[in-house]
This record gives structure tokens, sequence and C-alpha cells, in this order.
């Protein structure tokens, strides 16, 4: 049978100046180090037919965060992709998911951040959400354990263990608690809502 998840090829990044407009590429495997510049990625948060959000832990095998419980999934898109392929070519590599239908929840997430091992992720993340019925069949080289949860108990994970989960998990999980009656309106102003209760 046919893995389910499409490859990563002639994988890049996308470098961007400090006003967040891109200006070059890098080859993915290596722009990881201590020096990371600043580069284009996304953060998608999936609910199911409940209103659970999917948490993943990361494989060991990533360069950063190994073995770090985060959000649905994220990637980075590449030079001119746009924003839904993005999403879309992540969600069938990471989760072998055919289609994801994401809106966008925190379109000027932006974070910087140091592993235990020195590395930094410096991203201008925009976060977006989706609802899938789907089942969910994880790559193991990127994910090595998943789990649906209530909104509401991610809130209080987070709130009492940030350091068991990746940094921008935390930051976005503040972020989007703080979206609650503000209007946001769709699937975002729903897990923002949600967190808070």
């Amino acid at each position: 049978m046919a893995s389910p998840h499409v490859p990563a090829v002639a994988d890049h990044v996308v470098v961007l100046d400090q006003d967040g407009h891109p200006v070059d590429t890098r080859p993915r495997a290596g722009v990881h180090d201590a020096e990371t510049p600043l580069h284009l990625a996304f953060s998608c948060y999936l609910l199911d037919g409940a209103g659970r959000i999917l948490m993943t832990r990361r494989a060991l095998g990533k360069r950063t965060w190994p073995g770090v419980w985060t959000g649905s999934f994220c990637g980075h898109p590449r030079w001119a992709e746009p924003m839904p392929a993005a999403i879309a070519r992540h969600a069938a590599h990471e989760l072998g998911l055919a289609a994801v239908d994401a809106a966008p929840a925190l379109p000027d997430f932006r974070y910087r951040a140091v592993d235990a091992s020195g590395v930094v992720e410096n991203e201008v993340c925009p976060v977006f959400v989706a609802r899938t019925l789907e089942p969910i069949r994880p790559n193991p080289d990127e994910v090595m354990d998943v789990a649906w949860v209530a909104p509401d108990e991610l809130a209080r994970a987070v709130a009492a263990a940030p350091w068991a989960f990746s940094p921008w998990l935390v930051l976005q999980v503040r972020e989007l608690s703080a979206l609650a009656g503000r209007g946001a309106g769709g699937l975002a102003e729903e897990i923002a809502a949600a967190l808070v209760a």
C-alpha cells in the first residue's frame, strides 16, 4: 500500500527581512542553527467534530524541540507558494490528510525561541484553524504521538506547565485565548471561546 504522506521535496524556507518581506531562500535542512534567520512559516490547529484540538508530539528526529508536544501541524511555505497550498501540502505530509480548509486566526503571529541545544526558531508564523473529520495517519518522521484534547483542558495545561510544550504553542494559545469576545468570527472565535471556557 502506498504511503498517504506526500514527500517533502525541493525543501527550502523563505527568508524574510525584518519587515517580513521575502528576500531569499535557504535549504530547510540547514537553516536552523544558533543564528537562524527570520523566515516564513505557519501553524495550523485542527478541530474534530466534537470541537477537540489535535495535539501532536514532535518526532525525536526533528531538528528543534524533538519529542515536545505542540499544535496540530506546522511548516514552511516555499517561494511564491500560496499559504493554502502550503497548509494542504504539510497536512498531507505530516498527518496523511487529503484536504484542509483553513481559516486565519492570528495572521500577524511572530516569535523567536531557543531550544535546549541552542538551536533558534525565528519565524513570522501566521496561525490558522481548520476542522477535519478525516482519520489522522501521522507520518512517523514528523509525529511520534497524537492526542485530541478539549480546548479548555489545553489552556489549563499550558498555564500550569508551559515548559512541557513548544514555546510557539504556549504563545499561540495565549494569543488565541485573548481573541475571546473580540468578534474574531468563525472557527477562530470558536476556539478562543472554548480556550477560556
